[in-house]
């Protein structure tokens, strides 16, 4: 039986990094994962293979849309989609033997195989049962679906089956006006689908800031994505080389039905923590398999933690991680914190949409009162440069303080920019501070320092 001051259990983004900052500070550590590889969905099966798709599929709209407009001329580029999964899977093998590799030199000790809890202080691995003064569960998250939807991963998928398609599909619904669906609609949407995404809320990201949905679901309209909102969704159908998929409209109870060559059920995640003998140890658990944890990550049950998508919150990978980071300080007996205020969002399509803090509606709920500062990437040349020029960067500050309370990207590298953001608000920064701050010329950021201009006298350029 191996001893180990620390066993996490998962290998996904927050695990690991739990694993190797445990080992950082000097304690010994061992990580379950049963996968052949290590980093999760994230990394397997869901952030980085998307993010593949999108970039191939961004170039190959670039070449159809803008080049001529460059003055590159030449052939059309055709698809070869075999090639296309191979980059993917060659961008997945990097990174996950890249974890393997950090394991090694952080000497932490993969237990491969799929593990439970017995009793405080043990987890079992297939026969093996090692010892832990403290054990953390980052087993991460599945995806969820909806009564009379049956997923097969080949002509009903969730995000997992809509990554290796056998081929590429002519029209394809998507189910839930989430981030999975509309990035994954952008992948093939690009690649020639026809995309219909059913949703149903009466708009598209529910709880996103109303202006950036607004602006987005404009974009993707312009774009050929084709929406029925206010639409619940009864059930599909697989009928032949097709499926059907039934819905009600919210308003008047009428029902109608789509067919497609896939689907995509894109309804959000749920917690993975089956298998784990929680209810057995007696942890407290709250609705939908999600662990009940204090402010210090720990169960009810001594000794055992939790983090990531296995508790309240965000179900995002940089969410996890960061848990996973204070977890390993708490463990090491140092203090351990997340701000949970300045945690970014970002969708990758194009636009990107990236958000950070409150949203407006938010701050009207609270009766806060606050000053919004916009500004469009119409007045960024960089962006017009690229033909990005939609979107705008809007930033939101106390009216009394200018203190920086959030801010709502849409446009050119958001995901990026809105960092700049997260790190004045780690500070406690006002919209002067950024507005103060010399940018380059000409970058993008500068739609930020615009945007902070224009909580005070004004932007420049706008």
């Amino acid at each position: 039986m191996a001893s180990f001051d620390v066993i996490v259990i998962g290998g996904g983004p927050g695990g690991y990094v739990c694993a190797i900052h445990c080992a950082q500070l000097g304690l010994k550590v061992a990580c379950v994962e049963g996968r052949e590889t290590l980093g999760g969905t994230c990394l397997n099966v869901g952030c980085i293979p998307s993010k593949a798709l999108l970039n191939s599929t961004h170039h190959l709209h670039e070449v159809h849309e803008n080049f001529e407009k460059m003055g590159l001329m030449g052939a059309n580029v055709t698809v070869d989609w075999s090639k296309m999964q191979a980059y993917k899977q060659d961008v997945v093998d990097g990174n996950t033997k890249g974890i393997e590799f950090l394991f090694k030199k952080n000497k932490v000790t993969w237990l491969k195989g799929w593990g439970s809890i017995p009793e405080a202080g043990r987890v079992k691995v297939g026969e093996e049962v090692h010892e832990a003064k403290n054990i953390v569960i980052a087993t991460g998250s599945v995806p969820a679906t909806l009564p009379g939807v049956e997923v097969d991963e080949k002509k009903v998928v969730t995000s997992t089956g809509a990554l290796a398609l056998d081929k590429i599909p002519e029209s394809l619904v998507v189910i839930g006006a989430g981030v999975i669906g509309l990035e994954m609609g952008s992948v093939y949407k690009r690649l020639g689908a026809k995309v219909t995404v059913v949703e149903f809320q009466d708009k598209i990201l529910p709880g996103t800031d109303a202006d950036t949905v607004k602006a987005f679901h404009k974009i993707l309209t312009k774009q050929g994505f084709e929406f029925v909102l206010g639409a619940a969704v009864q059930g599909t159908e697989v009928k032949g080389d097709k499926v059907a998929v039934k819905y009600k409209l919210n308003k008047d109870g009428s029902e109608a039905s789509i067919e497609a060559d896939a689907v995509l059920v894109s309804t959000g995640r749920k917690p993975y923590t089956e298998g784990l003998g929680l209810e057995a140890l007696g942890v407290e658990m709250l609705p939908r398999g999600v662990v009940k944890v204090d402010d210090h990550f720990q169960t009810n049950v001594k000794g055992v933690y939790a983090i990531g998508d296995a508790i309240p919150g965000a179900m995002l990978a940089h969410k996890a991680e960061d848990e996973g980071m204070a977890v390993a300080e708490i463990l090491a007996g140092k203090h351990g914190h997340v701000n949970y205020g300045v945690i970014p969002g970002v969708i990758y399509t194009t636009p990107e949409v990236a958000s950070v803090g409150m949203t407006e509606e938010a701050l009207k709920e609270a009766g806060r009162k606050y000053k919004a500062g916009k500004f469009p990437f119409m007045g960024n040349a960089r962006a017009k440069a690229i033909f990005q020029a939609d979107g705008f960067v809007k930033l939101l500050v106390d009216a009394e303080t200018d203190r920086i309370l959030g801010c709502h990207i849409i446009g050119p590298m958001a995901g990026d920019l809105i960092h700049e953001v997260c790190v004045a608000m780690e500070f406690g920064a006002s919209a002067q501070d950024l507005a103060l701050t010399c940018h380059a010329h000409p970058t993008f950021s500068e739609a930020v320092r615009e945007a902070a201009l224009a909580c005070g006298d004004g932007a420049i350029h706008a």
